[in-house]
């Protein structure tokens, strides 16, 4: 079947896969599971999707009554998900479970982002064991070109943005070490503490700040999933 085709069957399951199995979809669901409303916000989340390829989605889920697009009173048009749409989050985070469970890990982290890996972080973090004051965290990826080698999650009264482009804030906390190393954290595939002592993260800085990462990193929601692969 090609991508505009039909399987031509009167099945439920395959009335659902005509919907939902075309390429970028159900990571373009899985960032509005997520909470993404927003376009440019929903780029960030599916980095390696084009822009037209990304509003034709959005059309088609929207044509099949998946997701509704209205503006905010702003001028800015929000993607929200639909009752029916919204019925579908048991179904791709089932999706991320099994695929945490059974997908080999080295598959996993063979094809890695730099920008999706900080969103998701940002979108993850929790700002609680964090001080009241302002934080800022940098993270180095040293093997990466200059341009994607440094990014910053500043995180303030509750809300944390990340910068490709350093804010100009004293940085509390500099993390140093290889995007294949933290993404496996992020994945809990490995933790804070182990990949420091092996030597492939380097924590300096605020020691509060570095003795409690673990605790407010924003790790993937499938983190916490046993892994069954052999």
């Amino acid at each position: 079947m090609d991508e505009k085709g039909s399987y031509d069957q009167f099945c439920p399951v395959a009335m659902a896969a005509e919907i939902l199995c075309s390429r970028w979809t159900i990571l373009v669901l899985r960032e509005m599971l997520a909470g993404t409303t927003r376009f440019n916000e929903l780029r960030r989340g599916v980095p390696r999707m084009s822009p037209a390829l990304l509003s034709k989605r959005l059309k088609e889920l929207e044509r099949a009554g998946v997701v509704e697009a209205a503006p905010n009173g702003k001028g800015v048009v929000e993607y929200r998900l639909s009752p029916a749409g919204e019925e579908l989050r048991p179904i791709v985070f089932g999706m991320g479970f099994w695929g945490q469970r059974w997908v080999e890990s080295q598959l996993s982290l063979k094809n890695l982002d730099p920008s999706l890996l900080m969103w998701d972080m940002r979108r993850n973090l929790n700002p609680t064991p964090l001080p009241p004051r302002r934080c800022t965290i940098q993270f180095q990826y040293p093997e990466l070109p200059e341009k994607r080698r440094d990014w910053w999650l500043v995180v303030d009264g509750g809300a944390t943005d990340l910068c490709s482009v350093d804010p100009g804030f004293e940085v509390d906390l500099l993390v140093i070490g290889s995007l294949r190393s933290m993404t496996s954290v992020w994945m809990g595939l490995a933790s804070v503490r182990d990949e420091v002592a092996h030597g492939r993260l380097e924590l300096h800085g605020d020691p509060v700040l570095a003795r409690s990462i673990q605790h407010w990193l924003g790790l993937s929601p499938f983190a916490g999933e046993t892994r069954r692969v052999a």
